[in-house]
């Protein structure tokens, strides 16, 4: 089965908002079974909303809005669609009594323009909506299903599951998508490309899509089958292969982040880790402590921004920092171990550097960040120059030194083997 979905509205085209609900049907579509070959968006005049309907309708099984179902006068979907299909509209009794209800349990008197939200297409289902007064609609016509949802997301989203999955389930049949993903980092899309090239062209059925995130490469393996098992296995069979080709510099198989990554290393080495950071003005803790359990592994940190404050709280030497500058190695191990020391944390990282887009020197460019690890015995360090904007330099350095602290562990498990060898 397949299906288009339109997003309706003009704060769309502008950079204002942006269009997420596109992003959650594609993901809960996929799961029936259904492929979305294509996505819209219209602004709110009636001719545009009903010429991108008609289009969508000529091309897919199943056409799936967001949008335009308010009171207000340039909310048209309902008024759009029932024209290209030729059918009236007519006051839904039932839906005028659940939104003056509605508004009486808040409180509030309903505003005569609500009543616009009980007109329907002839013919059309109903979709209750639990969280506002825009009910969804369900329409047939011929062969084709048309689908309209509110489009603030709290409501579009709890409105799918329970009344659009199950009646799209009986529709979508036997297909359905497999998709698996792997993520590299320390690598270039080119690098990636041409490692793997050879292993994933001879799967002519599988889709493969490589991406470029920041500070990570994405490789997308997707395709459709009514044998789930065995598309599962040759899925498998792939990732298994382009991780033989990319060896450490791949971080998971199973779309994780790297920061998930990281902490199943420390809570599975029963680890702790601390920070010290200047440049990433604590974006590697935030990272780390944006997962449930966290508390388990992650002791503290400090964003020791200034001179003086690095000295203060890190225990960095005042004549470190004159005689090498903030932005070194020396004094990003001096962070690192000074953060581990004050904690009692297993590892300590220290990242300095200079984010920009000032504050460079031909010596020192905008860009330039040093990142350390110290566990109290040996200390690693990386200088590292990072393309882009501010917020890029931040996090590629919060990604290389998440990244560090990985492959520490992968360091210390094949020194492991190598005493058991």
């Amino acid at each position: 089965m397949k299906a288009e979905i339109i997003a309706v509205g003009s704060e769309l085209l502008t950079p204002d908002r942006i269009d997420t609900n596109s992003l959650f049907l594609t993901a809960e579509l996929n799961k029936l079974g259904i492929e979305v070959i294509r996505k819209t968006v219209v602004g709110d005049k009636r001719a545009d909303v009903r010429e991108a309907f008609g289009t969508a309708l000529a091309r897919a099984e199943l056409v799936i809005s967001s949008g335009g179902l308010g009171p207000t006068e340039d909310d048209l979907t309902r008024e759009a669609v029932a024209e290209l299909l030729g059918r009236k509209l007519v006051s839904n009794i039932e839906i005028l009594r659940a939104i003056q209800e509605r508004f009486r349990r808040l409180g509030r008197q309903m505003a005569e323009v609500n009543a616009r939200q009980a007109s329907v297409p002839e013919g059309a289902i109903v979709l209750e909506n639990s969280r506002g007064t825009a009910p969804g609609l369900w329409l047939e016509a011929h062969d084709r299903v048309i689908v309209l949802l509110p489009g603030p997301p709290n409501e579009l989203q709890a409105m799918f599951a329970p009344q659009v999955a199950e009646r799209l389930l009986r529709r979508a049949g036997n297909l359905k998508q497999v998709v698996r993903e792997l993520r590299v980092t320390g690598m270039t899309e080119s690098d990636v490309e041409q490692r793997i090239k050879a292993i994933y062209v001879p799967y002519e059925d599988v889709h493969t899509t490589i991406l470029t995130a920041p500070g990570e490469i994405q490789i997308h393996l997707r395709t459709w089958s009514t044998d789930v098992p065995s598309a599962e296995k040759t899925l498998a069979a792939i990732a298994e292969r382009i991780s033989m080709a990319l060896g450490d510099f791949i971080f998971t198989t199973t779309s994780e982040p790297l920061e998930a990554v990281v902490a199943e290393a420390l809570i599975r080495q029963q680890a702790t880790i601390s920070a010290a950071e200047s440049c990433t003005g604590g974006l590697f803790a935030e990272r780390l402590t944006r997962i449930a359990g966290s508390s388990s592994y992650f002791l503290g940190g400090v964003v020791s921004y200034s001179n003086e404050l690095k000295t203060a709280w890190v225990d960095v030497p005042a004549a470190m920092i004159a005689a090498h500058g903030a932005v070194s190695p020396e004094v990003a191990i001096a962070m690192a171990d000074g953060i581990r020391r004050h904690t009692g944390s297993t590892l300590g990282v220290g990242i300095t550097g200079i984010a920009g887009p000032g504050g460079g020197t031909p010596e020192k460019p905008a860009g330039l960040v040093h990142i350390a690890v110290a566990d109290g015995v040996q200390s690693h360090e990386r200088r590292l120059h990072f393309p882009g904007d501010r917020d890029r330099v931040r996090w590629q350095a919060s990604q290389t030194a998440l990244d560090m602290v990985r492959r520490y562990f992968l360091a210390a498990a094949r020194a492991r083997q190598n005493t058991k060898g």
